[in-house]
């Protein structure tokens, strides 16, 4: 399968933001019946959890589930999406846990594994391997093992950290701090030609290309797309490519991938954003060879999710969990330092 069945939604689109003004002859009634009737594919349970998470706001106030709307109150609400129509098989599949709690789980995800079913991909995913890791739990989780509580994701072919929640209170107030942005994320990415400033900003609307709906691009123009930023410092020059440090301040899906594809640095090796060919370099022989045998060691684009930090949904104390970089990317920056070394590339 190729990556499109990853091309779901941004992170931000794990949750559904609702808005309703009370009528002028509304009676008082408590906020969660009233968003009870209002809101499909809910239930009381999980709008009081919502409540709890401070993800109802009343006048932009977070309230509790007891609260009783007036009229011309204006209600804002953040949920975790319903879940999707598609029966979720649980699967022995091996996952890298590096931390677990009773609230959440922290897995660092190997390159190729999809992190969720969609699009005839039901099978062999992240997903499925979490159903058959919560049902194993002794204090599993009825509700989550119908649906582990992803509350953000990274493309097939990334590797890196993620963190998933274990239970709906934990789901509500994570898919609330990723809503808010109110987290560290750090990525490392190897890229195709030398990025002349140490450090910068990327800022452009990503949205569907209109001539390939598989892929993203960016609308400088801010027509269409959502606004999304990446900011990048260097860590390390090869000449031909780059090595640099991404951190994201919104969550669109490709957006690493497609903001530098637009400044004109695409990942190495991205097949979907025009960096598996050779872009910068030689025309000798000898460097095609070299950059094939970084193809095949890396056959995938030199992305991995290194590290993330933030606030535990329910203790409050502040986690960071950190990742090496996966060999195939080791060993492919470790050529680039060789070749650099013994033909002491120029730019």
């Amino acid at each position: 399968m190729t990556e499109d069945i990853e091309l779901l939604e941004d992170e931000q689109e794990y949750f559904e933001h609702y808005k309703f003004i009370v009528d002028k002859g509304q009676g008082l009634y408590r906020i969660d019946k009233f968003l009870y009737g209002r809101i499909e594919n809910t239930s009381r349970n999980k709008i009081q959890n919502a409540a709890k998470a401070n993800c109802i706001l009343v006048n932009e106030t977070p309230v509790k589930s007891n609260y009783r709307v007036k009229p011309l109150d204006v209600i804002s609400v953040v949920m975790t999406t319903p879940p999707r129509e598609i029966e979720l098989i649980p699967q022995d599949i091996p996952l890298n846990i590096v931390y677990e709690d009773n609230d959440i789980i922290i897995v660092n995800k190997e390159a190729g594994m999809v992190v969720h079913p969609g699009y005839g991909n039901y099978s062999g995913t992240m997903v499925n391997a979490l159903i058959y890791h919560f049902k194993n739990l002794p204090v599993a989780n009825k509700e989550m093992e119908q649906r582990p509580g992803l509350v953000h994701r990274i493309d097939k072919n990334t590797s890196g950290i993620l963190v998933i929640a274990k239970n709906e209170l934990s789901q509500a107030i994570l898919g609330k701090m990723f809503f808010d942005r109110k987290l560290d994320r750090l990525y490392i990415a190897l890229v195709w030609g030398n990025i002349e400033e140490d450090e910068g900003t990327i800022t452009g609307n990503i949205g569907r290309s209109p001539k390939n709906r598989k892929i993203m691009t960016i609308f400088p123009d801010g027509s269409q797309g959502k606004h999304a930023i990446t900011h990048y410092k260097v860590m390390e020059r090869f000449g031909y490519v780059t090595l640099i440090q991404c951190k994201l301040e919104t969550g669109r899906t490709h957006q690493i991938r497609a903001h530098l594809k637009y400044i004109g640095h695409p990942l190495f090796n991205d097949d979907t954003y025009g960096g598996d060919s050779i872009l910068k370099g030689t025309t000798f022989n000898k460097y095609k060879q070299f950059i094939d045998n970084c193809f095949e060691i890396l056959p995938r684009q030199a992305l991995h999710a290194k590290s993330l930090g933030f606030n535990h949904p329910i203790s409050k104390e502040y986690m960071f969990f950190d990742s090496d970089l996966p060999n195939d990317m080791q060993q492919v920056i470790e050529k680039w330092r060789k070749y650099q070394t013994f033909n002491k590339i120029e730019e």
